[in-house]
């Protein structure tokens, strides 16, 4: 399994862009999330939007899913295609209603299904995607009242999306659940409010931290280099191998 990202920074990132992925077993590739600036990036990466097999989403802020207006309509009518969309069912009907059908609906495009090969997902129930890759969606806290998902893939991967500090998640999922390897996304600056900052994951025990990369990070990250304990930050279209 390996992990390229989109964009490592915030939701206002300029220089990193979103935090978005793209997931790579066995010739099978897995976008996760598509933000603002995701098909930027795979264009400057010289990625065509029909290497992606597959889209799961997190959540409908626009760093996330800012950009499937356009890969919906590329899809299906520069390629004629309807790729697989992976959504968490609480965030299924307003991901069209709030989100999408403003600009999809027309004409040969009543429903987000007119689009999208759609898989409702539900929470702590483990999806294959492929035959390689599985993956259970996990409640976390982010936004009060809007529910996000974070991700453990291959029961070993934990990808955090956006959420809150949490960390009897990441010791549960170390030592009852095998985590190996945790991409958490990481505030700089106090206050976090709806993130986990920097200060509060440098609370974490030194046998968490060296697991943790940081992601989704602002714009300032370089002022930062050295001051992360024993975690590291996860560069942007670099490859990662899982």
């Amino acid at each position: 399994m390996r992990i390229q990202m989109l964009g490592t920074g915030n939701a206002f990132a300029k220089k990193n862009y979103n935090n978005n992925a793209l997931i790579y077993v066995d010739g099978f590739t897995l976008m996760v999330d598509c933000g603002i600036t995701a098909l930027i990036s795979m264009h400057e990466l010289g990625k065509p939007l029909t290497d992606v097999d597959a889209i799961l989403l997190t959540h409908i802020h626009g760093d996330h899913v800012g950009g499937l207006e356009e890969f919906a309509f590329r899809m299906k009518f520069q390629y004629g295609k309807k790729p697989l969309m992976y959504v968490p069912e609480a965030i299924l009907q307003p991901l069209w209603e709030n989100t999408l059908k403003g600009g999809l609906m027309q004409e040969g495009g009543q429903m987000i299904e007119d689009y999208f090969n759609v898989i409702p997902v539900r929470e702590q129930t483990p999806v294959e995607l492929s035959r390689h890759l599985t993956v259970e969606l996990l409640r976390t806290p982010h936004i009060p009242n809007k529910p996000s998902y974070s991700l453990y893939f291959n029961n070993r991967f934990f990808y955090s999306a956006d959420m809150r500090f949490n960390p009897e998640l990441l010791k549960q999922l170390i030592n009852e659940r095998g985590c190996e390897t945790i991409f958490h996304d990481c505030q700089l600056a106090q206050p976090g409010a709806v993130h986990a900052t920097l200060d509060e994951l440098l609370s974490l025990p030194e046998a968490i931290q060296e697991r943790i990369w940081l992601m989704h990070y602002d714009d300032d990250q370089e002022q930062y280099i050295g001051r992360t304990g024993l975690m590291r930050f996860v560069e942007q279209h670099k490859i990662y191998t899982i």
